[in-house]
């Protein structure tokens, strides 16, 4: 479908945190990207023979978001995964990457469509973006759609919550994940620069492997380009593949080849895939000026986890999907004198589709959706502690499917976004307040194919369903705004409160939805006539982000006078489950702590402590618990370093989920062991380090509460793998 015509500017804000000795020491703006507002300055490279930035300290890291301040900072708090600690987590998918950070989980939809749930929200409530910009797939309609970002290319990926978070999207809730990469180069290196990781799963036979190279071509230009590609095999997971209350069932069937589903373990089916990406990329760098364009060619095709089915008459989907996104973007950051100092530009043009592939090899249907976002952000000069950042953002995606599994008319949402982030520090106090205003369009086409099945249906529940009768409009208009402080106690310690409101316009999938999708198992109805999604939160937080001791940890709460949802009907359509989106009241509620402590030397080995841990209960009025909310969890290790090694033994407990909504099944409670050891052998590139990481040493059966197939997925069992980073 042919991409409309833009009209509104834009530019992303990616946050980059960098060593403050860089930009304390260094005497001029450092490079965190231009994007970030602070020019395009070359950082420092670390002195050769240092063994010191083998081991680099957190504790100096910086975050910007359009103005430069200290991660302490920053209202609502901020995660990174940067480049080693990337090496570790590297999984498949990016929410199984991001899996461990406070806060997060992932939807555990096999290792490939595995999406990352910020605070128990997922979908629209939890943005996803590349370098500040949407990843313009479908990966938020349906769990098994991934999101068509390869971790393996990331140089960093960052977890923002708080005001910040509305310079991107009214709906970010729960916060937004940026992966940022190098693809647009943001500054020039002396020499030809190679980046090269290569990594190796044992639990599903997993090959991957990424190369970068940045190089100088004179007269301030950079040409970048990279390959990433990634093979695995079906995932060894630990114990059955059914959970314990299906095993029951399936024994207790008289038809032995029900009865025989009680014995599947170890490997889950139908999981196998690869995913390869080639991306190139060129910049003109000169101080703060940059400007530069790159294209990126995506390719997945991976199987999604079965649904065993302990009805003989119901044969299980066996699904593969085949996905592709062809991208472009495009970034100018320009000094300007004044008022403002920075003007930034970004945007971007995806060209998306996939195929559901059934297992005799017929396509089932086809999923197409051309999108584009434009953004245009001017960066304040600092004025006696008073700075910020306010823009534009425009972004249009269209969403088409055809085949059997047809459960949306041709649709496209338009939306035009105004924001200003501002800031003002006082001696000890930073306040700190956020404004965004979204207007939306959403259209759905005539549809007469489900015109003519909302009659059958409609039929059949006694009522009238007039989906794709007709062709369909909606406009709305969301105003989200927050606003908080936060204080210097003692040394670094920093007290913050932050109090939100949000709103958010319903999706195409919530409007418009209406008829079978296999791959979440649902026969889908949405709701033409949603209002928008609305609550008010309040978020306090604690920082400590130098010394010995590092601190992070929030306790928050929302209140939702309109929350959209799926809830279960009861009923039964084309052998699926009928449900449909609603709305009503609803409280979210909970915790996230992060933290991380030296401990002194001992037997020469520089001792530390880590802990995370997190919480959420969500409660939705007249229905009950939310669904898919996952349970507390603590992961608590001890790491040490000697020397050029550096090691890690991790436990992981997370509690049982009893708690769930109707129609949901509870989960038990697991225990994993983790342990890693790090080498850095030559001091002169620290950039060389080899890992050797094992995932649940104990081969132990866990269950994901977060997922829509745990009682047919459990997560993966004992997974040694082998990591090889080098740069030079």
């Amino acid at each position: 479908m042919k991409l409309i015509s833009y009209v509104a500017l834009a530019a992303a804000l990616p946050i980059y945190p960098v060593a403050a000795e860089s930009y304390f020491d260094a005497g001029q703006p450092t490079v965190i990207g231009a994007d970030a507002g602070t020019g395009g300055a070359s950082a420092p490279e670390p002195t050769p023979g240092d063994a010191s930035k083998a081991h680099p300290d957190e504790d100096q890291s910086i975050v910007v978001t359009g103005v430069r301040r200290r991660a302490g900072d920053v209202l609502g708090g901020v995660s990174v995964l940067d480049k080693e600690e990337l090496a570790h987590d590297l999984k498949p998918s990016l929410g199984d990457t991001l899996a461990d950070m406070p806060g997060v989980t992932s939807s555990s939809f096999g290792p490939s469509s595995s999406r990352p749930i910020l605070r128990g929200f997922s979908g629209e409530d939890a943005t996803i973006l590349i370098d500040g910009l949407g990843s313009l797939d479908l990966s938020a309609s349906d769990p098994d759609h991934a999101v068509t970002i390869n971790p393996l290319t990331a140089e960093r990926i960052e977890v923002l919550r708080g005001p910040g978070a509305l310079l991107y999207d009214s709906s970010a809730i729960a916060g937004v994940v940026n992966v940022i990469d190098n693809r647009i180069p943001r500054s020039v290196p002396t020499d030809v620069n190679v980046d090269l990781l290569l990594n190796y799963g044992t639990a599903a036979n997993e090959r991957s492997g990424n190369a970068g190279i940045n190089v100088p071509l004179g007269a301030h230009f950079v040409a970048h380009a990279d390959g990433a590609y990634s093979e695995y095999d079906d995932l060894h997971v630990g114990g059955y593949l059914l959970s314990a209350p299906l095993r029951r069932e399936a024994l207790a069937s008289p038809d032995p080849e029900i009865q025989a589903l009680a014995d599947l373990k170890e490997k889950l089916p139908n999981t196998a895939g690869r995913v390869d990406d080639a991306a190139g990329g060129i910049a003109y760098v000169d101080g703060d000026l940059n400007i530069g364009v790159s294209y990126n060619h995506h390719d997945a095709k991976y199987g999604v986890p079965i649904r065993f089915s302990l009805d003989p008459s119901i044969q299980p989907e066996v699904p593969t999907i085949d996905a592709h996104q062809d991208r472009g973007d495009v970034r100018a950051n320009v000094p300007i004198g004044g008022f403002f100092k920075l003007f930034e530009f970004r945007g971007a043009l995806s060209k998306y589709h996939h195929a559901e592939i059934e297992e005799d090899g017929v396509v089932g249907s086809r999923f197409y959706s051309n999108g584009g976002e434009l953004r245009a952000d001017v960066v304040q000069t600092d004025r006696d502690g008073w700075g910020g950042t306010s823009g534009v953002q425009f972004r249009s995606q269209t969403a088409r499917i055809t085949g059997a599994e047809k459960y949306l008319p041709d649709s496209r949402k338009q939306t035009l976004g105004l924001f200003t982030l501002q800031t003002l520090e006082h001696g000890p106090i930073r306040f700190e307040g956020g404004l965004r205003v979204d207007f939306a369009r959403l259209h759905a086409d005539q549809d007469e194919t489900l015109a003519e099945q909302g009659e059958e249906i409609g039929d059949e529940f006694g009522e009238e369903i007039d989906i794709g009768a007709a062709p369909f409009s909606r406009n709305f208009t969301s105003v989200s705004a927050s606003v908080g402080a936060n204080y210097q106690l003692v040394g670094d310690w920093r007290l913050g409160l932050s109090l939100s409101h949000s709103e958010r316009s319903p999706s195409i999938d919530e409007l418009f939805s209406f008829g079978p999708h296999g791959g979440s198992q649902q026969f889908l109805l949405g709701n033409p006539d949603l209002k928008k999604q609305s609550s008010n939160g309040v978020d306090l937080s604690l920082h400590k982000t130098t010394g010995p001791v590092h601190f992070q940890g929030s306790v928050y709460y929302s209140h939702f006078s309109n929350y959209l949802f799926q809830a279960p009907t009861d009923e039964i359509e084309d052998g699926l489950p009928v449900y449909e989106y609603r709305e009503g009241k609803a409280d979210y509620y909970g915790f996230e702590l992060e933290a991380d402590a030296k401990l002194g030397n001992a037997l020469g080995i520089d001792w530390g402590g880590e802990i995370t841990t997190d919480a959420v209960r969500a409660k939705i009025k007249n229905f009950g618990n939310a669904p898919e909310i996952p349970p507390f969890r603590v992961l608590a290790g001890l790491t040490g370093t000697r020397g050029q090694f550096d090691g890690k033994v991790e436990v992981e407990r997370v509690s049982s989920q009893h708690k769930v909504a109707p129609d949901e099944t509870t989960t038990p409670g697991y225990t994993m062991v983790n342990a890693s050891l790090d080498w850095h052998p030559f001091s002169a590139n620290p950039d060389l380090t080899l890992s050797l990481q094992g995932n649940n040493l104990f081969d132990v059966e866990a269950r994901r509460h977060s997922s829509d197939l745990k009682d047919y997925a459990p997560l993966a069992g004992r997974d040694i793998r082998v990591t090889a980073r080098v740069g030079f």
